[in-house]
């Protein structure tokens, strides 16, 4: 028998409250007072599955944006995908997501990205893996460094107005950061009842060079410092920065923070002291394969083009040959070519992120390329390795 599942907004008082219970169900308290969640984002980006008139499950929609190549891609993040518990193994799950997709297909969005709990899921319909979201940690004791070249300014009340400009300018220069949504910036400076949000200006009022934005927790293990987010523009910012926590010795034993999987802050560090406690790869999916390679940046000096053949099971639009012109760092699409790269929409992905080379896709299994297609995709996609500051 196959299941019928009809597809919709979230409106009705009832539905929210069900789904809320469905969240708390599926995960277990993780995201702390559903309903107050679901307003935080908003109910009109919830969307939700039911079958045979009954509730089944929902998801949310973030709508922001991406840097890639210096360029901002419009980028729907999806979060709390759940189902509840009796209707597992339905396929409620991937109806909810193929909806999801083809719904953002024609509101013209390129990208999503999400966090996923499992990975055959979303590779089902067509996610693959994108970019890295990476904890590291080390003693307040390693990082030796003492010298503060730029002064300090305590924020108090923490103001996004203050931050959201330094922030964007790092992050245009960072492949596959984040433009925020609202959530997620008030989540990191909105006070927590259970914690004191510190925030600092790196630099004067006037030219500020970075922020920190910290936390101090005392866990079973000692005292540390999470970092929740930051900005440095500059080495004596980096520096200030170090000295900042390394000031913090005598109380704090540990400091975590969040980073790329090659992370630059500690090759200011006196030795390799500093350790990945935690790490996670994100999935991206390419929407609409025209507005996504035509939109982002590429290297400024090469003038290339590479001949595509995309396979896309769910979004028709996205099949067949495309050719890929690259110069003076734009990128300009039109149908038709040679089919010379021959790949899924879902490969397509870490390509385009750069987190895997097109020799490595291809040694892997995940394309097929002639030499001059592989030559061609290697200069395109160019690029530090991408990550990610934020969970949502």
């Amino acid at each position: 028998m196959t299941l019928q599942f009809e597809y919709s907004t979230l409106a009705h008082p009832q539905d929210i409250q069900q789904l809320a219970f469905i969240f708390k169900q599926c995960f277990v308290n993780a995201i702390g007072g559903e309903e107050t969640y679901m307003n935080q984002i908003g109910i009109d980006n919830f969307r939700i599955i039911r079958e045979s008139q009954q509730l089944i499950g929902g998801l949310a929609t973030l709508d922001m944006g991406q840097w890639w190549g210096g360029e901002r891609l419009p980028m729907t993040g999806i979060a709390v995908v759940a189902i509840a518990p009796e209707y597992r193994g339905s396929g409620g799950a991937i109806a909810l997501m193929q909806h999801t997709l083809k719904e953002l297909y024609d509101r013209g969005i390129p990208l999503s990205a999400l966090y996923p709990a499992v990975q055959s899921l979303y590779r089902k319909v067509g996610y693959e893996q994108g970019g890295s979201w990476y904890i590291w940690e080390v003693a307040t004791n390693a990082i030796g460094l003492r010298e503060q070249p730029l002064p300090l300014q305590p924020v108090f009340p923490i103001n996004l107005e203050v931050f959201n400009e330094l922030y964007q300018q790092q992050a245009k220069l960072t492949h596959g950061y984040l433009d925020r949504h609202p959530a997620i910036w008030r989540r990191l400076i909105e006070p927590d009842e259970k914690e004191m949000t510190y925030a600092y200006l790196i630099g004067t009022k006037d030219q500020p060079q970075g922020y920190i934005i910290f936390t101090q927790e005392r866990t079973q293990n000692g005292e540390i410092i999470v970092v929740k987010d930051w900005v440095l523009k500059t080495a004596a910012a980096t520096q200030t920065f170090w000295s900042l926590l390394a000031s913090h010795r005598s109380q704090i034993q540990q400091v975590r923070w969040k980073s790329s999987a090659i992370d630059t802050l500690t090759l200011a560090l006196p030795e390799q002291t500093a350790k990945i406690s935690t790490q996670f790869r994100w999935m991206l999916r390419i929407v609409d394969v025209v507005k996504a390679l035509s939109m982002r940046g590429y290297p400024s000096g090469i003038k290339t083009e590479l001949h595509l053949e995309i396979q896309d099971n769910l979004l028709d639009a996205n099949n067949g040959k495309f050719i890929l012109s690259v110069a003076n760092g734009r990128g300009e699409v039109t149908k038709g070519g040679k089919g010379e790269l021959q790949l899924d929409v879902r490969e397509l992905a870490p390509l385009y992120t750069s987190l895997f080379s097109p020799y490595h896709l291809q040694i892997a299994g995940k394309l097929h390329g002639t030499e001059t297609a592989i030559s061609a995709a290697t200069q395109i996609f160019a690029a530090s390795s991408p990550w990610v500051a934020d969970f949502f």
